[in-house]
């Protein structure tokens, strides 16, 4: 273990961390069948959607219940990928369909309790194959399963990556 480094959980089966506080865990305080539970049954608010170049075909189905979306534009999202590269803590991310945007998958729950200037945190992602060239950082694995970031991990890095961007000049955010 390296002094000085942080030390992130591992997570399990089903995409939750070990040890998350239970306000995060997807059967939070108001159980499935809560605000995420109707749009889970329906998918991601509004519907099907195209997107760019598509011909009129549909998005591919939403993600299972398991992920939400964290999105910020596109110049702060990249700089929060690299810090989260650097700590080896990145799970997917993908590009909006209009490149003005990144989206991080992160855990079910998350956009409950997700409050901060700059983001928005929606519930339930739409996945893509991992060949797609959306994906900034594609799923990977044996199964190509999608893995999130921690959410209070990429609060940090969105953190850290506004004061960057801020000081380079970049900002203010």
């Amino acid at each position: 273990m390296a002094i000085g480094l942080p030390q992130y959980r591992r997570t399990v089966a089903g995409g939750v961390a070990q040890g998350l506080a239970p306000a995060l865990l997807p059967d939070g305080p108001r159980g499935a069948e809560g605000a995420r539970g109707a749009r889970a049954a329906g998918g991601v608010e509004g519907g099907p959607s195209t997107f760019a170049g598509g011909g009129g075909a549909t998005a591919p189905p939403p993600a299972p219940v398991g992920y939400d979306t964290v999105t910020v534009a596109v110049r702060h999202g990249l700089e929060t990928v690299d810090i989260l590269r650097l700590r080896r803590a990145c799970g997917a991310v993908l590009q909006t369909a209009g490149g003005s945007a990144i989206s991080f998958l992160v855990p079910a729950g998350t956009a409950d309790l997700w409050h901060l200037p700059g983001s928005s945190c929606t519930p339930g992602a739409v996945l893509y194959p991992p060949t797609d060239p959306r994906w900034v950082m594609p799923p990977s694995g044996p199964d190509s399963v999608a893995r999130p970031t921690d959410a209070w991990v990429l609060r940090s890095a969105l953190c850290e990556a506004a004061c960057t961007l801020t000081a380079g000049g970049f900002g203010p955010f």
